[in-house]
């Protein structure tokens, strides 16, 4: 109920919508007037290349976000509040300023965001202010989900049954707003201020335009709408990045665009009538809470292995490992359907699931460099980085993680492009100086004849790069390597 008098102010995050909002709805619920405000926060962009295709989106999202606000509340001198600085002194400066009684957002477990948070609790507290936190980009969080001995799970299989078990409508419901908008206040004449551009922000703009990649809640609705007509094909469709089996939602789920509650409720719907496409989807979504609560119980994975045993690994390093690496993150492997996926990410910020599993395997068990190098380089580049899904990924694919592969599962680069591109359409499309290449030769070129070779103008080494391993002496030096694992088991 709201109390007479009182001043909310929602701080928007990873959670850039109007509709189905927990904070927002707690705000209204309980506050006279309710601010809402984002922070550009320099403690994440300072760090960050100057052309950003993530920043580029929140603007972009903001943009849409303050119109939301507007329309919501009924009148225009509502909207967003945006500022550019260190968000722990920009959120309790700003409450002062609005003699706000409470800051309402959302649970955030990244170790530099609890940080960041317990900084401006406590700048709240000394101001006699509230700092609340609610659930909302997951289904389950933290310890909701324990094993039948107490403690977080750690193999996803029970997980995914335990989540299974629980869910319920309560859970998949929606936090409703709009019933209560009338609470959103006019923002002061001092904070009326359109959202900055990228250029004030110290930022270029980095290609997001000609990207497939709509921007806020509708664009995410977009993409929603789109994917729902082939949902059905899903299970069969996802593993192959040449055709359109993904949802393409990565980005959306991780700026909160959409909510998570309305693609779990609508795969979890379908799945209870057969839809198996849906039901491997909602068991994606699955994985994603596993990968949060793995990070919220086990912060350590931050810097090193879940299994403790893997850190005993020795990886490659000197010049030699950081020329492997370069050849990698540049995409000159000599392995087309890698090199074609690191052109992808490069060029878009975007990888298809698939090709990451590829990706970091080569690098761990074929050039045997360490997974967080790669775990870096996705940070830069990901449209979509979510620290707790690329580090859950990356040690899955390590064999370091929870429930992760096996270390003597390596997979074969060529075997995976024959299977998963058996026409070579994604290599072509990203390749494009191997496009002459007969099929059969496309996913491993120095195999080709000499005058394959010749009618599609490639000299390799030249055009094309020879391998810079040989897979199945990397097999075997991999195997060698994690033999420390498996004598400390």
């Amino acid at each position: 109920m709201q109390a007479p008098d009182t001043v909310g102010l929602v701080w928007f995050r990873r959670d850039l919508r109007t509709q189905d909002h927990a904070a927002l709805h707690h705000a209204l619920r309980q506050c006279a007037q309710v601010h809402c405000v984002f922070v550009f926060d320099r403690e994440i962009l300072d760090p960050l290349e100057r052309t950003d295709r993530r920043v580029e989106f929140i603007r972009e999202c903001l943009v849409a976000l303050d119109q939301d606000v507007r329309a919501l509340s009924g009148h225009d001198s509502a909207g967003l509040i945006v500022r550019h600085g260190v968000a722990s002194e920009e959120l309790p400066a700003l409450a002062h300023a609005l003699g706000a009684h409470a800051v309402f957002t959302h649970h955030d477990d990244e170790p530099q965001a609890l940080a960041r948070d317990a900084r401006v609790r406590t700048a709240l507290a000394l101001q006699g202010k509230a700092f609340h936190t609610f659930k909302d980009h997951t289904i389950f969080e933290r310890n909701e989900l324990l094993t039948q001995s107490g403690g977080p799970y750690t193999v996803f299989t029970p997980y995914k049954n335990a989540w299974l078990r629980k869910v319920d409508a309560a859970r998949l419901a929606p936090w409703p707003v709009e019933p209560f908008a009338a609470a959103l206040a006019p923002r002061p004449d001092w904070a009326c201020t359109h959202v900055p551009s990228l250029a004030a922000l110290g930022f270029a703009p980095a290609g997001l335009a000609t990207l497939p990649l709509p921007t806020g809640s509708r664009g995410a609705q977009q993409l929603f709408d789109d994917f729902l007509q082939r949902i059905d094909r899903y299970d069969s469709a996802r593993d192959f990045p040449a055709i359109k089996g993904p949802s393409y939602l990565s980005t959306h789920l991780r700026f909160g665009t959409i909510s998570i509650r309305t693609l779990a409720r609508t795969a979890h719907a379908l799945t209870t009538v057969g839809n198996t496409g849906a039901a491997t989807w909602l068991s994606e979504l699955i994985w994603r809470d596993f990968y949060f609560q793995v990070l919220a119980n086990y912060p350590q994975v931050v810097e090193r292995s879940f299994r403790p045993a893997y850190d005993a690994i020795v990886w490659e390093s000197g010049p030699a490992a950081e020329a492997l690496f370069a050849a990698w993150c540049e995409g000159r492997t000599g392995y087309p359907l890698v090199d074609a996926a690191m052109a992808q990410i490069n060029q878009t910020g975007y990888m298809h699931n698939r090709l990451r599993m590829v990706v970091a395997s080569f690098l761990t068990k074929d050039l045997g460099l360490d997974w967080r190098w790669g775990e870096r380089y996705f940070a830069q580049k990901l449209n979509d980085y979510d620290l707790a899904a690329n580090n859950g990924g990356w040690q899955w694919a390590s064999s370091s993680g929870c429930d992760a592969q096996p270390y003597f599962r390596i997979f074969n680069p060529v075997t995976q492009s024959q299977k998963f591109d058996p026409e070579g359409k994604f290599i072509r499309r990203y390749l494009p100086q191997l496009a002459g290449l007969p099929t059969a030769a496309l996913h491993a070129p120095w195999l080709a004849r000499p005058l394959e070779l010749q009618a599609a103008g490639i000299t390799l080494g030249e055009h094309y790069p020879r391998p810079i391993v040989d897979h199945e002496q990397a097999r075997q030096r991999t195997l060698l390597r994690y033999a420390v694992v498996k004598a400390e088991r």
